[in-house]
C-alpha cells in the first residue's frame, strides 16, 4: 500500500503554531520595557502640558515612582529633560523628536510645497493630517497672512469624531474597527455644534466616505469652518487627509464647496504619483 508524503494537517497546524510561538517569544525578547517607559513620560508631558512632579507623572503613565524617577533621570542626564527642585519639564533637545519624523517621513516631505501652492491659491490654512488612535494628528502645514490663525501647527491633535480630516480618515477605515473606537473614547461637544452621539458621527463618518469630503460647520470651534478630502496611495488607501480652515465671516458652506473644495480635489491630485 502506498503511503502519501504529504503531511497531515495536523502536523501542519502544529508547524505554524509552533513558528508563530516563536516569533511571539523572540517578539517578547527584543521589546525594551525601559524604552516604553521613557516614551510613555515624553508623552504625559504634552498631557499635562507643562512643568509637572514624580508623581504627577507616574499617575498619568500607571509606572510606579521609582520607575518613573530612573526614566527621569535619564531624560535629564541625556538633555531632554530638565529638573528644577520638584518640578520636571522637557527640554528644547525633545524637539528632535518631533524634528526626526518631519524629516524623515515621505509624505510630509512631498507634501509641504503642494501645501504652499494651496494656501497662496486660497488665502487660507493649508493641512495634512494623519491618524493617530483617537486622534487627527496634523504632519505639515502652510498658512498665509489673510488665513485665520487658530493656533495649529505641525503636532497639533484634534479628535477625530469632531473634525474633518478626522472624518475622513476614519471614512478610510474598517467600520468595526472605526465603531469600536469611537464607542471606547470620550466625545464631549466642544461647541453647541458639536457633533457626539455615536450614530450620528458614525454617518457623517460614512457621508465623508460617500461623498468623497468632510466639511466641519463650527463644530471644533465658533467661527471657524473647515473642509477635508483624503489623501490616496496608489493601493487607494487612505493615508491622509489635507484640509483647508476658513473664518466663518468670509466662508458660508455653499461658498466653501464652490471655491475650496475644487483647490483641495485640484492639490490631491498631485499625490498618487509620488507616493
Amino acid at each position: 500500500m502506498r503511503t502519501s508524503s504529504k503531511p497531515s494537517s495536523t502536523a501542519g497546524h502544529a508547524s505554524v503554531t509552533h513558528d508563530t510561538d516563536e516569533r511571539s517569544e523572540r517578539g517578547e525578547r527584543d521589546y525594551v520595557m525601559a524604552l516604553e517607559k521613557g516614551l510613555a513620560i515624553i508623552e504625559a508631558f504634552g498631557q499635562l502640558r507643562g512643568a509637572a512632579t514624580l508623581t504627577q507623572l507616574a499617575e498619568v503613565t500607571g509606572h510606579t515612582k521609582a520607575s518613573v524617577r530612573r526614566s527621569l533621570h535619564t531624560l535629564c542626564h541625556l538633555g531632554y529633560a530638565t529638573q528644577d527642585g520638584r518640578q520636571f519639564q522637557l527640554a528644547a533637545r525633545a524637539l528632535r523628536l518631533g524634528s526626526a519624523f518631519v524629516v524623515s517621513d515621505a509624505l510630509t516631505r512631498l507634501a509641504q510645497p503642494i501645501l504652499e501652492t494651496t494656501a497662496e491659491r486660497t488665502k487660507e490654512s493649508a493641512s495634512i493630517a494623519v491618524l493617530d488612535s483617537q486622534d487627527s494628528v496634523f504632519v505639515a502645514r502652510a498658512t498665509h497672512r489673510r488665513s485665520l490663525s487658530v493656533g495649529l501647527g505641525v503636532g497639533a491633535r484634534l479628535p477625530a469624531y469632531a473634525s474633518a480630516t478626522g472624518r475622513v480618515l476614519l471614512g478610510g477605515q474598517p467600520r468595526d474597527w472605526v465603531r469600536f473606537m469611537l464607542n471606547r473614547m470620550g466625545r464631549p461637544a466642544l461647541t453647541v455644534k458639536t457633533i457626539t452621539s455615536l450614530p450620528k458621527v458614525i454617518q457623517q463618518v460614512d457621508l465623508a466616505q460617500r461623498q468623497g469630503y468632510a466639511l466641519c460647520d463650527q463644530e471644533l470651534e465658533i467661527g471657524l469652518r473647515s473642509i477635508a478630502v483624503p489623501i490616496l496611495d496608489r493601493r487607494g488607501r487612505t493615508i491622509a487627509a489635507m484640509s483647508l480652515s476658513v473664518a466663518t465671516s468670509r466662508m458660508d458652506v455653499p461658498t466653501i464647496l464652490e471655491k475650496l473644495l475644487p483647490e483641495l480635489e485640484r492639490a490631491k491630485q498631485k499625490f498618487p504619483a509620488l507616493l
